[in-house]
């Protein structure tokens, strides 16, 4: 699957509304990006899978929701009305902390924690395109998930920018430094998915 422009307009998410599908589409700084076919492998929807039924384990009774794709993320630059942002994403997986951020259309505000699970087609994308806007957004902790070299590339948030990433191999356990309380079991999710 891959992102494509959509075309050369500036469109802003009151435009979103009108012509996006249900799931895939982003809009990056006025530029509208259409996921293409194929739908994610068997393995990114697996590891997804497994990633939030841990998450949501953890945070069971905690004021902290984890969602999944397709929930539109709205990540206003300043106090602009709703049909006036410029950027919506669909991260693979989020923490959002409380019900504040969230409504009906899905959630205004940076979450405190993402995860996109790279594929080759979104790879380059997810790296080059949507690390800036999370960055710029304030997202204070970014996991970027590489199932075909099995490692994730951690990004965290230091005086408003990214330092260098962390790139761990998919196996122990890692914690999320954003969300303390959450960590994720390389070795059972690949018990799990790789079976």
């Amino acid at each position: 699957m891959a992102f494509i422009r959509r075309d050369s307009h500036f469109h802003t998410y009151g435009d979103y509304l009108s012509w996006s599908r249900t799931s895939g589409d982003e809009l990056i700084d006025g530029t509208a990006y259409i996921k293409e076919p194929p739908s994610p492998t068997l393995s990114h929807q697996a590891v997804l899978g497994e990633i939030y039924r841990q998450i949501a384990n953890t945070l069971k009774g905690t004021p902290w929701r984890v969602f999944v794709a397709p929930l539109d993320v709205r990540l206003p630059k300043f106090q602009e009305a709703d049909e006036q942002i410029d950027t919506v994403v669909q991260p693979d997986v989020l923490i959002a902390r409380g019900l504040q951020k969230l409504d009906s259309r899905g959630m205004r505000g940076a979450p405190e924690w993402l995860a996109e699970i790279l594929s080759p087609s979104t790879a380059a994308y997810d790296r080059t395109v949507k690390i800036p806007v999370y960055e710029r957004a304030g997202v204070p902790e970014v996991w970027l998930i590489d199932l075909s070299n099995r490692t994730v590339t951690i990004y965290r948030l230091q005086e408003g920018r990214y330092g260098p990433p962390a790139v761990l191999k998919l196996t122990g356990q890692t914690q999320l430094t954003a969300v303390p309380q959450v960590i994720v079991d390389w070795d059972e999710m690949i018990a799990e998915v790789w079976r």
